[in-house]
C-alpha cells in the first residue's frame, strides 16, 4: 500500500486542527468531528492543549483512503513551538499549507513556507474556513501569489462564500455551462492562469502549447499531479472543514498528487553517502521529536527514511556515536500507541526506554552507518526568572528541567552568574508558561517573574591612583605599593610600565589579581566592571615585609581609588532585534520600538511583510513577546541575541543605583 507522510502547517488560527478531523471523518478513519473548543479532536490530546484550546504538539493522526496509508502530522501555529513545526515538516513527504480565508497570508504562513523552502518539500494549498463570514477566496488568492514565492494556481474554485459556501468547481474539469453564470468569467480566468501555470512545468506541452495545439483535460490533469508531486506547482483549494465542503477533493488531491515516500529520491547524509527510501535498503532514521509521558516515560518519535527496523535490532546514533536496541516498536494515532512486528521506510514510529536519543538524532543500521543533517532551530527569545515554591521544590527543579530540556531543545536554563537567577529561555512567553505547567505536572512548583538586568560598569575618562598595603604586626609585616593607571578601552587589560625594578615581576601577577577582584564590584552600584585597560607605572617593595597578599591588596585598593577619578558609568546589555510582521504594521512597530529606547538599524519589505532589525536595551524588551503579540494581533514574530553593553542614559541610572543602594542597605 502507497505510504505518504503529510504535513499540515499554518499561521495559529487557520484551522489545522480541525480540518485534520474533517479528513479523518471523510476517511472513514473516525465516527464524529471532535472540536477544539470542546477538547475532544484526536490531534490536541494533551492536557495543555485541551486548557489552551490550541496546539502545542505535532499531532500524529493515521487514516487509509483509495488504497493509499496516509499519516498526518498536525503541527502547532504558534511559532514558540517552532521545535515542533520544523520538525513535523522535515519529517513529512508533502506539506498542507493553510491559509484562512478570512485572515490571508500572515507572518505564520510565510515562515512555515520558507521551511518548506529550505527542505523542497512539495505543497498544496488550502484556503480554510470558506464558510465563515467575510470569506473572501479572491483576495485571498492574490494574497498568496503576492505574498508565497512560486508558481500558486487555483485547481478549484469555490460555489458561494461564507455562509453560502456550498460547493467547489474543478478548474480543468468544469464545464462552463454547467457552473452558475456569475462564475463563468472568473472560471475562464482561472482555467487559464492554471493551464499557464502546467504548462511552464513541461516543456513538451510547452512546446505544442505555443504551437497554438489544444491540450486535452486529461493531459493537463496528468501534468498538474507530476507537478505537484514534483514540487513545481501549488495548486489551491478552497475547503471548510466544519461543513465539509471541499474535504472530499482535497483527499483525492492528496492521493493522487502527493508523492508516495518511496518517490521521494535519493538520501543524502552528511558525508555523501546515499540511501534508496526503500523498505529493502540498509535501515536509517531520524528523531524529529521526543517527548516525555508521565507513564511510558520518554518517547522518540522517529521517521524511517530507509530500511526496515525490527525490535531488538541494534542501531547506531551516529550524531552521538552510541548504540541502541529498541525492545519494543509502535506506530501512533492520535494518543493511542500500537505496538508492531517493524517499521518500514516511510513510516513514524515510537521508540520508548530510549535515553540515549535526542532531537535530530540518525538512527542507522551499524553495518551501514549515515548521518543526516541536524535540525537547525533558532535561538530562544523570551526569559523568566524562576523561583520554586519550597524547599522540596528547589531540591526537584534540577531533575525536573532536565526532563525538559531534554524534550525540548529550544528551552534553554542557566543560573545568572551575576545576579544568581535561575533563567528560563523559550520562544515567547507561551513556551515558557507551558513549559512551567510541565515543571508543575512533575511535582515541581515555580512562580516566574522578570529577569533582573545584568548591568555593569565602566569608566569613560583617564586616572592615576596609589594604593599601598602596609601593615605591622610582630615580626614580619605586610608591604605591597603600586600606581595604577586606567584608561577607558575594548575589553580588559593589564600591561606594565615599571623600570628599574621597583617592583619585582614575580608580584606584577598579584598586582593583577587584586584589580581583577576590585573588577566584581564597581563604584556606582556595586555591578562589574568591564572595558578598562589597566597599566602599573610605579611602586615599591620591601625586602622583607613584601609579599604576593601585599601586593594583591595594594593592587585593589589603587583600581578603586583610580575609578573614583575616571568618571564611572552605568552600561546596560543591549540586542539585536529582528521583527517579522505584516508591512500594515510598520508605523506601529516604529513607534513602539521608539518608546523602547531603539536605534532602528534598517526595514527589508519583502511582498506584504516586513523586517525591521534594531538594536533595544534589555530591559525595554522584557514583555515584547506579549506586546507584539497584542500590537499585531499575533501576526507578528520576533528573535534576539545579545549585542554588547552601552552607556545607560543618567536618568535612569540614577534610578538603578538609588534602587541597588537602597536593596542593599535593606
Amino acid at each position: 500500500m502507497p505510504v505518504r507522510i503529510v504535513s499540515l502547517a499554518a499561521h495559529s488560527g487557520a484551522g489545522k486542527t480541525t480540518l485534520s478531523e474533517a479528513l479523518l471523518v471523510h476517511s472513514g478513519a473516525l465516527p464524529r468531528m471532535g472540536r477544539v473548543t470542546d477538547g475532544t479532536t484526536q490531534s490536541d490530546h494533551t492536557e495543555a492543549e485541551k486548557r489552551h484550546g490550541f496546539s502545542i504538539t505535532t499531532g500524529v493522526l493515521r487514516l487509509q483512503h483509495d488504497g493509499t496509508d496516509i499519516t498526518l502530522l498536525d503541527t502547532p501555529g504558534y511559532a514558540d513551538f517552532v521545535r515542533e513545526i520544523r520538525g513535523g515538516i522535515r519529517a513529512a513527504d508533502s506539506v498542507l499549507i493553510l491559509v484562512s480565508a478570512v485572515s490571508g497570508v500572515e507572518v505564520g504562513t510565510e515562515r512555515v513556507w520558507a521551511t518548506a523552502d529550505r527542505f523542497a518539500m512539495p505543497r498544496l494549498v488550502v484556503v480554510s474556513k470558506m464558510d465563515r463570514e467575510r470569506a473572501n477566496f479572491s483576495a485571498v488568492l492574490a494574497d498568496i501569489r503576492a505574498s508565497l514565492r512560486g508558481p500558486v494556481a487555483a485547481a478549484f474554485l469555490p460555489v458561494g462564500e461564507g455562509p453560502d459556501f456550498r460547493g467547489v468547481v474543478d478548474v480543468l474539469a468544469a464545464d462552463p455551462n454547467e457552473v452558475p453564470g456569475a462564475l463563468r468569467p472568473a472560471l475562464a480566468e482561472a482555467r487559464e492562469a492554471l493551464v499557464d501555470a502546467i504548462v511552464e512545468t513541461d516543456d513538451h506541452l510547452m512546446n505544442r502549447y505555443l504551437e497554438g495545439e489544444e491540450i486535452s483535460s486529461d493531459e493537463l490533469r496528468a501534468a498538474l499531479l507530476r507537478a505537484v508531486h514534483a514540487g513545481t506547482l501549488y495548486p489551491v483549494i478552497p475547503v471548510s472543514a466544519e461543513t465539509g465542503v471541499g474535504v472530499p477533493e482535497l483527499l483525492k488531491l492528496m492521493v493522487q498528487g502527493l508523492r508516495s515516500a518511496a518517490e521521494r529520491g535519493v538520501l543524502t547524509g552528511l558525508d555523501g553517502q546515499t540511501r534508496e527510501p526503500t523498505p529493502s535498503a540498509p535501515a536509517s532514521a531520524r528523531v524529529w521529536r521526543v517527548s516525555v509521558d508521565a507513564f511510558v516515560g520518554k518517547l522518540a518519535y522517529i521517521r524511517v527514511w530507509s530500511g526496515t527496523i525490527r525490535p531488538g535490532d541494534t542501531l547506531r546514533n551516529t550524531t552521538r556515536g552510541v548504540d541502541v536496541k529498541p525492545a519494543h516498536l509502535y506506530v501512533v494515532s492520535g494518543k493511542e500507541l500500537t505496538e508492531v512486528p517493524e517499521l518500514r521506510a516511510g513510516m513514524i514510529g515510537v521508540l520508548t526506554k530510549v535515553p540515549e536519543l535526542h532531537t535530530g538524532d540518525t538512527l542507522a543500521d551499524p553495518a551501514h552507518p549515515i548521518e543526516y543533517d541536524p535540525l537547525v532551530l533558532p535561538d530562544p527569545a523570551h526569559t523568566v526568572a524562576l523561583f520554586p515554591r519550597t524547599r522540596q521544590d528547589e531540591d526537584r527543579l534540577s531533575t525536573a528541567l532536565a526532563r525538559l530540556l531534554d524534550e525540548d531543545p529550544t528551552l534553554r536554563f542557566e543560573r545568572q552568574e551575576q545576579t544568581g537567577e535561575l533563567l528560563l529561555s523559550g520562544m515567547g512567553d507561551m513556551h515558557t508558561t507551558i513549559a512551567v505547567e510541565k515543571l508543575a505536572a512533575l511535582g515541581v512548583n515555580v512562580e516566574t517573574g522578570t529577569p533582573q538586568i545584568p548591568y555593569r560598569e565602566t569608566i569613560r575618562a583617564v586616572s592615576q591612583a596609589q594604593g599601598k598595603h602596609k601593615k605591622q604586626t610582630g615580626g614580619h609585616g605586610q608591604y605591597g605599593d603600586c600606581h595604577l593607571r586606567l584608561e577607558p578601552g575594548e575589553g580588559f587589560s593589564f600591561r606594565s610600565e615599571v623600570v628599574g625594578g621597583v617592583i619585582p615581576s614575580k608580584y606584577l601577577p598579584s598586582i593583577e589579581k587584586g584589580v581583577q577582584d576590585a573588577l566584581q564590584k564597581g563604584p556606582l552600584a556595586g555591578y562589574p566592571m568591564q572595558d578598562v585597560h589597566v597599566t602599573v607605572t610605579h611602586g615599591s617593595y620591601h625586602d622583607v615585609d613584601s609579599s604576593d597578599v601585599a601586593f594583591r591588596t595594594a593592587g585593589a585598593l589603587a583600581f578603586r581609588a583610580a575609578v573614583e577619578g575616571a568618571r564611572p558609568v552605568l552600561l546596560e546589555p543591549v540586542m539585536l532585534l529582528k521583527v517579522r510582521a505584516p508591512a500594515s504594521f510598520t508605523g506601529d512597530l516604529i513607534g513602539d520600538l521608539q518608546t523602547r529606547r531603539a536605534r532602528v538599524q534598517g526595514m527589508d519589505p519583502e511582498g506584504t511583510v516586513i523586517t525591521v532589525t534594531a538594536v533595544v536595551p534589555q530591559a525595554e524588551l522584557q514583555t515584547y513577546s506579549a506586546d507584539l503579540r497584542s500590537l499585531t494581533g499575533d501576526r507578528g514574530a520576533f528573535s534576539v541575541k545579545p549585542y554588547g553593553y552601552q552607556e545607560l542614559p543618567e536618568h535612569l541610572a540614577k534610578k538603578v543605583i538609588e534602587a541597588r543602594r537602597a536593596a542593599a542597605a535593606g
